[in-house]
């Protein structure tokens, strides 16, 4: 018990003389911003033509114990630098009551070599004389060192209490362009430092406690000033308050004590209070700031999900601190589940191409995913089928009732190896790969059936045949593989946004929540693919818009048209591109198929030239918008227009005709415009989104379809747009019309009357609604419905 106690009492004695050691400068600055501090100082390497002199005090005032110090933050500054004759030449002088060279710029060729010659160095004591090495330094010049054109850097480390006067020749040293770095020893004295330093002193003068830290503050200041290069492009240089201490002994007043003083009078003595002081060791701080180079931490992209804690561990490690509720998950995600009931089937590789690594990852993701969607009440619609050469099933579909009993089965399947058929294994699936379940006699289980592909390889044979061959017998594909394999994925699927791709065996895992709602869209597919729409772009082409973000909004097209199925009876795309003039690229019943409206965004021209968002309208509403060019009776139209905001002073009116005629104007501008012309051109601020910059535009795309498909989704009028060619009257009746011809003929007025016939003449009843458009072209009305349709849209 008393060793123990002894041992507590010598733990309280020791410790203020480590904060002494340790407390000398303080960067205020969170834990991760210190520890993206340290992650750059283990990037830093300055590799450039520099001559570097160390000036090292090895006076008595500071001891063979910080002189030791000194040593350690010399080499720990070595190891940033590339020491070679040819690039960072290294040299070091020790003073005290003389200067002394230890070894000149051209000793040594290696760092290696500089930093066992560093260690070898004696401590020799004596009076601190830094001016007289100031001096030397004046004198002498840089040993071993190289012409004028060399940047040359004189690191002094030091207390900064020297008995001899240092300004003059310190600034003499800066006049010939040297530049100074002062680092603080022990319990420094800064004042005398920043005299030594060059400016701004701010960025010259470092702490030597911590040699990592002022290895950043050095390394910073030589980036900062171009002889160095910065460690990685994501590394910057950052400002952050810091305070330097100084330990100083002061006089202090302990209180008052009795006294005897003599007086006037002889034989007298009075009694009186005289003063007590005691001496006492205080840190003075000095309020400045450090200029640190901070790389990005492994936290920064903030895995952590639903407020769990990132927790750094190096430069490329961290750990997530999870709420109560999320612990389980590396990444604090929530616990998914399966709200859709499907068959679903797993087909994965097993073949030599992924090798035996790649299929236990492939049986890790399996067991993670299906843990985390599945719970005890679970109906287990799920098998595993694995391919190589060959295909087998070893987990049919709905073969296990418990979640136990299928990990059980997915833990021993066993790698196979052979070549890398996909092709071969989808044609096997699909007429193997769901065996028909009966509930009663002659009723059979009619639930989803999605297939989902695990690869890391190439197949060796093709897979687009047997892959349409099994979507046509109603099997829902997903794919899930490599980064490189993505055209493959994409071929399988006949849809991207069904692939999922990953870039590293971790990421893989990440990829559970994608996967969870790709499953569950077979029943509810994103966008709109069940909406009958008419769909027109109008995509800014001018010269101000440029060639390269023309080329973002081709793609930005091209990734909507993903969101709809395309044929004539559900959605039709037109493409309009304008600079001075419009250019239909393509009408709305020129392609009947996703591959074939894809083929062609592909093939958007770029105009250049002044912009004319009025002229696209235009043509719009009178060569794209019509019946002649497969406008639909009784569809939704929508006109989405991609633009800079440049040349929109003639689009108001045309717009306006377009609303006013049933269709949607909706505006989507990227960058800096005049928001009151814009909103004469939406109609509405419903229907206006603006964007800061092209690469955020993607970021938009969700929220641009949902606002499509609502329209989509909206109630129209038969006859809006008027389905009566040549100018014929579209009289509208209970849940059907009729055209009213003039000189025309047929149901749709499409057929000129031979001259002798009489034109059939149609009563219309009191009550019906008509609208003839001018040019004889018609189209729909809905502009009430948009006056009176409100949208809290947040952009």
């Amino acid at each position: 018990m008393n060793l123990l106690l002894s041992f507590e009492s010598i733990c309280i004695l020791l410790l203020p003389q480590v904060l002494l050691v340790f407390g000398i400068q303080e960067i205020h600055a969170d834990q991760e911003m210190i520890v993206k501090i340290s992650a750059a100082g283990q990037l830093m390497q300055c590799s450039a033509s520099v001559d570097i002199l160390f000036l090292l005090d090895g006076s008595y005032s500071i001891g063979k114990g910080s002189f030791e110090r000194s040593k350690h933050f010399t080499g720990k500054l070595c190891d940033a630098l590339d020491i070679s004759p040819d690039r960072v030449r290294v040299g070091m002088i020790q003073f005290s009551s003389t200067p002394r060279l230890e070894f000149s710029l051209d000793s040594y060729r290696t760092k290696q070599e500089v930093k066992e010659r560093i260690k070898k160095t004696m401590f020799r004591g004596g009076s601190t004389e830094t001016g007289l090495a100031l001096k030397y330094v004046l004198h002498k010049g840089f040993p071993g060192g190289r012409n004028s054109t060399v940047p040359e850097i004189l690191i002094i480390l030091s207390d900064g209490k020297s008995q001899g006067n240092t300004e003059i020749p310190a600034m003499q040293v800066k006049e010939r362009g040297t530049t100074v770095f002062a680092v603080g020893i022990k319990f420094p004295r800064w004042e005398e430092l920043h005299a030594l330093a060059s400016e701004p002193t701010e960025q010259h003068v470092l702490f030597a406690g911590d040699a990592t830290d002022a290895a950043n503050g050095f390394y910073s200041t030589l980036t900062g000033s171009s002889v160095c290069s910065t460690p990685s492009p994501d590394c910057k240089i950052e400002s952050h308050p810091c305070e330097r201490k100084t330990l100083e002994t002061v006089e202090e007043l302990a209180g008052n004590y009795v006294c005897w003083k003599g007086s006037k009078q002889q034989n007298a003595v009075h009694a009186s209070l005289c003063p007590f002081y005691r001496w006492k060791r205080i840190f003075i701080k000095h309020p400045s700031r450090c200029f640190r180079t901070v790389c990005p931490g492994p936290c920064d992209s903030q895995p952590c999900q639903n407020g769990g804690t990132c927790v750094p561990e190096g430069l490329d490690k961290y750990h997530c601190l999870c709420p109560m509720r999320h612990r389980g998950d590396i990444h604090c995600a929530p616990k998914l589940s399966l709200e859709c009931r499907v068959d679903l089937l797993f087909l994965m590789d097993s073949s030599a191409g992924i090798m035996l690594e790649g299929f236990l990852c492939f049986k890790a993701f399996l067991k993670r995913f299906l843990q985390a969607v599945m719970g005890q009440d679970s109906p287990m619609n799920v098998g595993v089928a694995q391919y190589g050469t060959d295909v087998k099933i070893p987990i049919e579909v709905g073969q296990h009732k418990d979640v136990f009993g299928l990990m059980k089965s997915i833990e021993a399947l066993n790698f196979s190896g052979g070549g890398t058929l996909t092709g071969r294994a989808l044609w096997y699936i699909a007429q193997h790969g769901f065996r028909s379940t009966p509930v009663f006699a002659d009723v059979q289980d009619d639930l989803p059936r999605v297939v989902v592909l695990l690869t890391d390889s190439k197949s060796q044979d093709p897979v687009a045949e047997a892959a349409k061959y099994a979507r046509d017998r109603g099997l829902f594909l997903i794919s899930i593989g490599s980064s490189f394999l993505r055209a493959e994925l994409a071929e399988v699927t006949g849809n991207p946004k069904q692939t999922i791709v990953y870039s590293s065996p971790q990421d893989l895992f990440n990829k559970i929540p994608e996967l969870q709602k790709r499953i569950c869209s077979v029943d509810n597919p994103e966008g709109c693919q069940a909406q009958s729409l008419d769909l027109v772009f109008a995509v800014d082409a001018s010269a101000r818009v440029g060639l390269e973000n023309f080329l973002q909004l081709r793609d930005f097209v091209r990734s909507c048209s993903f969101h709809f199925t395309i044929n004539r009876d559900v959605t039709q795309i037109g493409l309009v591109v304008y600079g001075s003039k419009a250019h239909i690229v393509f009408a709305l019943d020129t392609h009947t198929s996703n591959s074939a409206l894809l083929q062609a965004i592909n093939q958007l021209p770029f105009l250049g030239g002044s912009a004319s968002a009025g002229s696209a309208l235009l043509r719009i509403y009178g060569d794209v918008m019509t019946v002649q060019k497969g406008a639909r009776p009784g569809v939704n139209k929508v006109v989405v227009m991609l633009t800079n905001g440049g040349g929109m002073e003639d689009a108001a009116s045309p717009a306006w005709q377009l609303r006013n005629n049933g269709i949607l104007v909706f505006v989507v501008v990227i960058g800096d415009a005049q928001r009151d012309m814009l909103l004469r051109v939406a109609g509405s601020p419903n229907y206006l989104l603006h964007i800061s910059s092209y690469k955020d535009l993607q970021h938009y795309e969700d929220l641009i379809i949902e606002r499509i498909c609502e329209e989509a989704k909206s109630p129209v009028n038969l006859c809006k747009p008027n389905p009566c060619m040549n100018q014929g009257v579209c009289i509208l009746g209970p849940g059907s019309y009729r055209c009213k011809c003039h000189g025309w003929e047929g149901p749709h007025c499409e057929s000129r009357i031979v001259r002798g016939d009489s034109p059939r003449s149609l009563v219309l009843p009191p009550d019906s609604h008509v609208q003839q458009s001018p040019r004889g072209l018609q189209h729909f009305s809905r502009a009430p419905r948009h006056t009176e349709k409100h949208v809290d849209w947040k952009h």
